[in-house]
C-alpha cells in the first residue's frame, strides 16, 4: 500500500528517481556540555547509507569544488537539553566567492517531511551555483531521516508488500483489511524506533536548525525551504523570530489548515496538474498518443486504473503493477512538467500491458532503488506528520468524506483520502490541528506561490504570509506547473530570489512572474 498523506506535503525533489549523496564526520562535541561550542569535522562524504536513498558518493561540483560532510550533536529531547544526545547529518560546499564577500551558510530543507538533504542537496547542487558565490550551501538529514537518527518500521521485503496492497478500499472487508495494514505498520514503527519517535516533531527540528546556526557561526539563520521546509521554516520563525535572516519559502504549506482540509486541497491540486497535463498533451502539433482530447485522457486513465484493480500488469518482475502503484507513479510524474513526458510514455505503456515505466515512478516515490532497497523517507514522512497532526481519523471518517473528494477529482480523491487514517493507532500523541508560524518581528520572508502545483496548492502561500504576520511575508507569483517554482528554471522567479538573498533586495509586495 503507497503511503498517500505523504502528498500532502512531498518536495519537487523527491520526484528526482534515486539521488545519490550522503554525510559522515563525528562533531568534537563541546566536553563542557554546552552544545553550542562543538566544533563539527568536515570530512569528504562517504556513499549515501539505505535509509538516505543508496547510491554513490556526491561528484565534485562543476568548478571542482567538493562536498563535505559532518555530524551535528543535539539533545534527543529538547525538553531535556542536557541529556541523551542524537547525531545530525550535515554536508556543504563551501563559498565560491571572495570571503570578504560571504554572507555566512544558506541551510536547505527539501521537504517531505523525511526527505535527506544531505543527499538532495548535492544532486541540485549546480542549480544553486549562483548563491554559492556569497554562501556556504547546506543541509542536514533532519532528525528521524536518513543517517539522523532515523525511524525504523519495516524491511525492504515487507514494505514490497506493503507498497503492493490496495490503498482504496471498495467495501467493508477491503476497509477493514486497510486499517489492519495500518495499524501493522505503526506497530512496527513503535517497535523499532520507540527511543526516538517522540522526538521528531517538526518544533524539534527547528530547534536543531537554530543550534545548527550557533554552531555554524552564523548571527542569523539564512533559509531556503521547499514545500514542507516551508512549514519548517515558518514554525522557524515562531520560535526565533530575531533570528531569521534572508528567508525563502517556496512550494509553500498552508499552515492554517488540519490535515484533513490539507488532503482536500491537495486533493484538488493534482486534479487541477492532470488537467492541466491533459490540455497539454492534446494541444500539440503532434498526435497525442494517450487521447484525442483531455476527457479522453482523463477518462483512459481512469479505465486503466479500473482495470488494474480487477487485475494488475507486469511491472517490474516478479511485482506486478496494481491500482494503487499505478496512481502513485501518477503522482508523482505531476509533481513536475519534465517529468510529464514520462507519464506519457508510461501511460502508453501501461495500455500495451508494460507497467515498468508507471512502476518505476512509484518506486521513486517511495523511496525504492534499483537494487529494491528502501530510503526511509516513508517511515520518517509517517513519523514526523503523526508528531506534528493532532487528530486520528477514522475509517468511518473517511468514508464520510468520500463524496466531498471524489468532487475535487475523481482519480485521486479515493486514495489521498484514505491516506488519512495513517496515523490510526500511533504510539505518539500529535501536538496540534495546524503548525504555528506567527512571526512577529522577523525579517522579511519571501513567500513564492506557484499556480499550477499539486503538492502546494497556490491559496497556501497566501495563507502562508498572512500567518506570519504583518510586515513579514512578501509574496511572489509565478504563473507555471510543478511543485514549486524557483527549480523550474524560470527566469524571472530566479533573478527575484537571488537579488534578495544576495543582496537583499525585496521583491515589490504581489509580484508575478508567468
Amino acid at each position: 500500500m503507497a503511503n498517500p498523506s505523504r502528498l500532502r506535503c512531498a518536495a519537487l525533489t523527491t520526484t528526482a528517481v534515486l539521488l545519490a549523496a550522503l554525510l559522515a564526520g563525528c562533531g568534537d562535541g563541546a566536553e563542557d556540555g554546552d552544545l553550542t561550542a562543538q566544533k563539527l569535522d568536515w570530512k569528504d562524504c562517504p556513499a549515501p547509507s539505505e535509509a538516505e536513498g543508496g547510491g554513490s558518493a556526491p561528484s565534485p561540483l562543476p568548478n571542482g569544488a567538493a562536498w563535505q560532510c559532518a555530524t551535528m550533536r543535539a539533545p534527543l529531547d529538547w525538553g531535556r537539553p542536557k541529556g541523551d544526545t542524537i547525531s545530525i547529518a550535515l554536508i556543504r560546499a563551501r563559498a565560491s566567492g571572495p570571503e570578504n564577500k560571504r554572507i555566512g551558510s544558506l541551510v536547505f530543507n527539501f521537504g517531505g517531511p523525511g526527505g535527506s538533504g544531505v543527499s538532495t542537496l548535492p544532486a541540485f547542487g549546480s542549480d544553486y551555483d549562483v548563491l554559492r558565490t556569497r554562501y556556504d550551501l547546506v543541509s542536514f538529514d533532519p532528525r528521524g531521516v536518513g543517517r539522523s537518527a532515523p525511524v525504523k518500521c519495516k524491511s525492504d521485503a515487507q514494505l514490497d508488500v506493503y507498497f503492493q496492497q490496495d490503498a482504496t478500499p471498495d467495501n467493508s472487508a477491503e476497509r477493514a483489511q486497510l486499517v489492519n495494514r495500518t495499524k501493522q505498520f505503526n506497530a512496527a514503527c513503535e517497535q523499532n524506533s520507540r527511543k526516538i519517535l517522540p522526538h521528531v516533531a517538526t518544533t524539534d527540528a527547528a530547534r536543531d536548525m537554530d543550534l545548527l546556526r550557533q554552531v555554524l557561526g552564523d548571527d542569523k539563520l539564512h533559509y531556503f525551504g521547499i514545500s514542507y521546509g516551508t512549514e519548517l521554516g515558518g514554525v522557524y520563525a515562531h520560535l526565533f523570530p530575531k533570528n531569521v535572516g534572508r528567508a525563502v519559502f517556496d512550494g509553500v504549506v498552508d499552515p492554517t489548515q488540519n490535515p484533513e482540509q490539507s488532503a482536500l486541497g491537495q486533493t484538488a491540486g493534482f486534479q487541477l496538474a492532470l488537467d492541466n497535463f491533459a490540455e497539454d498533451c492534446t494541444s500539440k502539433t503532434t498526435e497525442c498518443p494517450i487521447g484525442d482530447t483531455p476527457e479522453d485522457v482523463k477518462n483512459r486513465i481512469a479505465k486503466l486504473l479500473n482495470d488494474l484493480e480487477k487485475k494488475p500488469i507486469s511491472g517490474d518482475p516478479p511485482r506486478r503493477l496494481t491500482q494503487t502503484a499505478a496512481t502513485n507513479g501518477i503522482a508523482q510524474s505531476l509533481y513536475s512538467k519534465d517529468f510529464w513526458e514520462y507519464l506519457t510514455e508510461g501511460l502508453e505503456a501501461a495500455y500495451d500491458g508494460d507497467g515498468r515505466i508507471l512502476m518505476l515512478l512509484s518506486d521513486s516515490m517511495n523511496g525504492r532503488s534499483e537494487n529494491g532497497e528502501y530510503s526511509n523517507i516513508t517511515a520518517a514522512n509517517t513519523a514526523i506528520n503523526c508528531a506534528d497532526e493532532k487528530p486520528r481519523y477514522t475509517a468511518d471518517f473517511v468514508q464520510q468524506r468520500l463524496p466531498e473528494f471524489r468532487a475535487a477529482s475523481p482519480l485521486f480523491g479515493d486514495y489521498l483520502a484514505w491516506g488519512l487514517i495513517s496515523c490510526t493507532n500511533w504510539a505518539v500523541p500529535g501536538a496540534a490541528d495546524h503548525p504555528d508560524v506567527s512571526a512577529p518581528g522577523s525579517a522579511p520572508i519571501l513567500v513564492v506561490g506557484n499556480t499550477g502545483d499539486p503538492a502546494t496548492p497556490y491559496s497556501g502561500a497566501r495563507r502562508m504570509a498572512e500567518a506570519l504576520g504583518s510586515g513579514v511575508a512578501v509574496e511572489l507569483t509565478y504563473k507555471g506547473q510543478g511543485h514549486g517554482a524557483y527549480d523550474s528554471k524560470d527566469k524571472c522567479v530566479q533573478s527575484k530570489v537571488n537579488d534578495y538573498l544576495l543582496n537583499g533586495t525585496v521583491p515589490k509586495a504581489g509580484a508575478v512572474c508567468s
